[in-house]
């Protein structure tokens, strides 16, 4: 069973999502409210009541994330998709807060050096966002590539987390 909340915060409304599997929840994706890969969640249920266990916890984090208290997600997660997939979101995984990274980086990290488009690609059916940080990755000439939450929200989440970090504005942003 999937169960799912919705948040509103500055970059729009954002919608956890979490499945059960025997006794054991994770967060599997986390959408913008126009996403049209919504679909994939269609059989999901609003959360009766209050949220609790993982569904509450990652609505906390990602309201702790955007008040500016929490640089680092401790939310249990399970994304679905290929091991290419996989391997190319667990990378993100390793952008520390506050910085960048370029898709060419990204494929060597994950020892595909010439997969420089699949891991574009990857990255843009990443299912949890923000958690699996996808728009800490910029073009290798330092300009903003797509997101599935758009240019404005990338801009607004890397401007966030560099401010935190104490870290300056690139100008090419």
């Amino acid at each position: 069973m999937i169960t799912y909340a919705s948040l509103d915060t500055p970059v729009g409304i954002l919608t956890p999502y979490v499945r059960r599997e025997n006794q054991d929840d994770h967060l599997v994706a986390v959408l913008w409210d126009d996403e049209p890969h919504r679909l994939m969640l269609s059989t999901a249920q609003p959360c009766p009541g209050q949220p609790s266990g993982v569904l509450q916890l990652a609505l906390e984090q990602l309201a702790a994330y955007f008040e500016g208290t929490l640089t680092e997600f401790s939310v249990p997660i399970r994304p679905v998709g290929t091991e290419f997939q996989l391997a190319a979101w667990r990378a993100l995984t390793a952008i520390p807060f506050g910085e960048t990274s370029t898709y060419a980086r990204q494929a060597e990290r994950i020892g595909k050096p010439t997969a420089v488009r699949a891991v574009g690609a990857a990255n843009g059916r990443n299912p949890i966002p923000i958690i699996v940080p996808c728009h800490r990755v910029i073009g290798s000439n330092g300009s903003l590539t797509g997101f599935a939450g758009g240019l404005d929200s990338k801009r607004w989440l890397l401007d966030h987390e560099r401010r935190l970090a104490g870290k300056a504005t690139p100008q090419l942003w």
